[in-house]
């Protein structure tokens, strides 16, 4: 292309120059043709362009489009040269302040005055033809390559310490060995900090374990009401309300059992029937053992859903003391009243042991193991002194029980403050039975 536009030679007669001319019917017109290079510039026509004026027309308006798609082309590749220097220009900035700017500086006399020369636009200096154009700006290219290339290569000798002297490195290196040591003594020391935090820590944790335990166990004995009462057996549970949600339980359980007396003093007013002073239920069969008077019937004992009569009563509003007394050999059993034998008999749940492991409730009578109560089968009054042993005591220990005269507690249930616990709103008060007996009477 360049050698195309080399080639093209209009010569026009203005002002003295000198041009080729063809002669047509209406006069005389100026023709611009491409002759090679090197050739005669007389510009001899052809023939044809004498008789085809419409040819050369045809022929002159491509040769103007070719320029005018040359210019462009020549256009676009200065706009993206001139980009690439803009690029080349501010990486090579960059690297020359990073790379000791001093030396730079008066190699190219002052940065200021390099950045300034390299910031302007010296475009409109190009040369106008676009050959020299495009060799000028494949040269600066290539000169700001090879400067790069130096700057960047001048930057990783630095870096890597090679221009470092020994002196440095040394001192580096100790520098660093130093901050290595002052690190693992501040680990070691940290992990001794933390290995003294873990042992004071259990320690507390201990500490503050027994003191819990230590204030647990004294909260359960105010709960209990040992300072309420002189002694743990002065107590007495009381039952205001036929309900099915007032009762007391006991929180030991029956061993299996051959023979047992039960004795308590109970104190009720209620009518009809004084209902369920106390039931002992077991898995399978909620009536093991039952003391009831419901309704219009008479006091019943039950064992194992067995049935038998008691000609007791206690429903006068006195405190009585009732003991009764079962073997399962033949099934024999006693009733008591106030130290008085009234009756007795045989063939109740005979060879039958009482099953162990069961639940012990005062006031209410189970149909499931330690709950669904009845109303109508609660007991309303007061009790005290439920006790129970695994034998039938004699009837000598029963009446000097009756009349104040000992105390026995029982050996598998005895009547101990902390053993029972009322629920509903039953309560416990402290209550000497003798004395309180010898007042009613």
């Amino acid at each position: 292309m360049l050698a195309f536009l080399a080639g093209i030679l209009c010569f026009v007669v203005l002002g003295g120059g000198r041009a080729t001319r063809a002669q047509d019917t209406t006069g005389t017109r100026f023709v611009c043709t491409s002759i090679p290079v090197g050739a005669d510039p007389s510009c001899p026509l052809p023939p044809a362009a004498v008789h085809s004026p419409g040819a050369q027309e045809e022929e002159l308006k491509s040769t103007v489009m070719q320029l005018r798609e040359t210019i462009l082309q020549q256009k676009e590749t200065i706009g993206s040269q001139r980009d690439t220097i803009k690029e080349l220009t501010g990486k090579l900035s960059r690297c020359e302040a990073a790379a000791q700017g001093p030396r730079l500086d008066s190699r190219l006399g002052g940065q200021g005055a390099w950045r300034k020369d390299f910031n302007k636009n010296t475009m409109g200096d190009l040369p106008r033809d676009p050959a020299e154009t495009i060799d000028h700006l494949g040269k600066t290219v290539q000169s700001l390559k090879d400067r790069l290339e130096s700057l960047e290569q001048q930057m990783r000798v630095n870096v890597s310490g090679a221009s470092f002297p020994n002196e440095l490195r040394d001192l580096l290196q100790r520098r660093l060995g130093d901050l290595e040591n002052q690190l693992l003594s501040k680990v070691a020391e940290l992990e001794d900090e933390k290995s003294l935090l873990y042992n004071e820590t259990a320690a507390h944790r201990q500490r503050t374990e027994s003191t819990l335990k230590s204030l647990i166990g004294r909260i359960d004995e105010l709960e209990k009401g040992n300072s309420r009462f002189k002694s743990p057996e002065a107590f007495k549970v009381s039952l205001p309300l036929r309900t099915n949600y007032l009762y007391g339980r006991i929180k030991k359980s029956l061993p299996e059992l051959y023979a047992f007396t039960v004795c308590m003093w109970l104190k009720s007013s209620a009518s009809p029937g004084v209902g369920t002073p106390f039931s002992y239920g077991v898995p399978g069969q909620a009536n093991e053992i039952v003391l009831i008077e419901w309704g219009n019937n008479p006091i019943e004992l039950l064992i194992n859903d067995k049935v038998a009569q008691l000609p007791l009563s206690v429903s006068d509003g006195r405190w009585h003391h009732i003991c009764i007394t079962w073997t399962t050999r033949d099934g024999l059993w006693e009733a008591y009243q106030d130290g008085e034998m009234l009756g007795s008999g045989e063939n109740l749940a005979p060879w039958h042991p009482i099953k162990p492991g069961g639940v012990i409730i005062l006031g209410q009578e189970q149909d499931t193991v330690g709950g669904r109560f009845d109303a109508t089968q609660a007991f309303v009054g007061e009790l005290s002194q439920f006790n129970m042993w695994d034998r039938v005591l004699r009837p000598l220990d029963i009446v000097s029980m009756a009349n104040c005269s000992s105390y026995m507690p029982g050996n598998i249930i005895p009547w101990v403050d902390n053993i029972v616990e009322v629920f509903g709103g039953a309560t416990k008060w402290a209550l000497e039975m003798c004395e309180d007996r010898l007042f009613d009477s």
